[in-house]
C-alpha cells in the first residue's frame, strides 16, 4: 500500500496512507509517503477508500456509502475474519478487488463473481535487491511459515558433509535492508512459502541473483518459471537439501543462470508495470457508486482474526 500511495503521487493523484495512530508508523515507511492517522476518518464522494483483505468481516462496512476497494494481497486469507454470506462482503456499495497475482484473480472471480477483480502486480525493487560478488556460497531462508520443517532443513543442511563450508542463514525478524543485504550474497534461496498469493521474497531472491530451491505456496507458481528456479513438492525436506548440495556443487557453472534469473524478474514486474495497472485499476474503481462517509480503520476488527490466524505448516 505505500508503494501505491507512491506511484499514484508520482502520476498527479492525491493519495494517502492511513493509519490509526502516530506510532503505528514504521522505519521502513519512507518520509516521502504522506499519512493520515485516526481511527476514523472522513471521506468524500469523489474518494476512494482502500482496505486490506484482513481483517474483511461479513456485514461490517467499514465506510457505509462511501466507495471501497478491498487490496486482496493473499487470496487465501480472503474468509480469515469467519465464514462469508452469500453476499459476501455485505457492503454498500459492493466493494471492487485489488489483487497481485493473476492466480489470486482466478481464485477471486471464481469464489466472488459478483465482484470486478483487477491485478496490480507486485513491483520488485531492482536497486535495493541486487546481487554482489563474494567467495564464500551462502544458503538463506525464511522459516516463519514453515517453522516445523524449517527447523528439520537446518539440521539437515548442516549435518551434510557435502555443504562443509557453506554459509547457511536463517532470515528471522530481520529488517529488510538487512534482508537485501543477505539475499544479494546468496548463491541459493530455499523457498519455504506456504499459501501465497505470490511469494515476494521468492522474486527478491532472483533479483538479487540467487538460484531458487523449494516451494511455489500455490500462488507463487508463475516465479518458477524463472530460468533459475527448481519447484520441489511439498514437505520434501529431504529432496530441498539434496537440490541444494546439487546446486551448490555446481554453482560456478550456474553463474549465467543467476544473471538470467536477475534479468527475468526484473523484466517482468516493473515499478512502471504496477504504476499503470494501478492507474488502471483506479479508473475502474472510481466509476462504481460512492458518497460521502465517514470510515473506520478496518484495525477496529483484528480481534476477528484469532490466535491461529497466522499458524502455519
Amino acid at each position: 500500500m505505500t508503494q501505491h500511495v507512491r506511484l499514484l503521487r508520482e502520476r498527479g493523484h492525491e493519495a494517502w496512507l492511513w493509519l490509526p495512530d502516530p506510532a503505528d508508523r514504521t522505519d521502513w515507511i519512507a518520509d516521502d509517503v504522506p499519512m493520515v492517522f485516526g481511527a476514523t476518518t472522513p471521506i468524500g464522494a469523489d474518494d476512494l477508500l482502500v482496505v486490506p483483505e484482513t481483517p474483511t468481516v461479513h456485514g461490517r462496512d467499514p465506510a457505509p456509502g462511501g466507495r471501497k476497494v478491498i487490496f486482496n494481497q493473499n487470496h487465501f486469507y480472503t474468509f480469515a475474519a469467519g465464514a462469508p454470506g452469500d453476499d459476501f462482503p455485505g457492503w454498500a456499495p459492493a466493494p471492487a478487488m485489488w489483487v497481485v497475482s493473476t492466480e489470486s484473480r482466478d481464485v477471486l472471480a471464481a469464489v466472488l463473481p459478483g465482484l470486478p477483480v483487477s491485478v496490480v502486480p507486485n513491483p520488485v525493487d531492482g536497486e535495493l535487491f541486487a546481487p554482489v560478488t563474494t567467495e564464500q556460497v551462502r544458503v538463506s531462508w525464511f522459516p516463519r511459515k514453515r517453522p516445523r520443517e524449517a527447523s528439520l532443513l537446518k539440521r539437515l543442511l548442516a549435518g551434510d558433509s557435502r555443504l562443509a563450508g557453506v554459509d547457511l542463514v536463517e532470515l528471522i525478524h530481520t529488517p529488510r535492508a538487512e534482508v537485501a543485504a543477505t539475499l544479494a550474497a546468496s548463491a541459493i534461496f530455499v523457498a519455504l512459502g506456504h499459501t501465497e498469493s505470490f511469494g515476494l521474497p521468492v522474486a527478491e531472491a532472483l533479483a538479487s541473483g540467487s538460484l531458487v530451491v523449494g516451494y511455489d505456496g500455490g500462488g507463487g507458481h508463475e516465479l518458477f518459471e524463472a530460468p533459475g528456479a527448481w519447484r520441489v513438492p511439498d514437505q520434501r525436506p529431504l529432496l530441498l537439501r539434496d537440490q541444494v548440495v546439487d546446486l551448490v556443487q555446481n554453482i560456478e557453472a550456474l553463474s549465467a543462470v543467476r544473471a538470467a534469473n536477475r534479468l527475468w524478474v526484473l523484466d517482468r514486474y516493473t515499478f512502471a508495470r504496477t504504476g499503470a495497472a494501478l492507474e488502471e485499476a483506479v479508473a475502474a474503481a472510481r466509476v462504481r457508486p460512492g458518497s460521502d462517509a465517514v470510515a473506520v480503520h478496518p484495525a477496529a476488527w483484528l480481534d476477528t482474526l484469532g490466535p491461529h490466524f497466522t499458524a502455519y505448516a
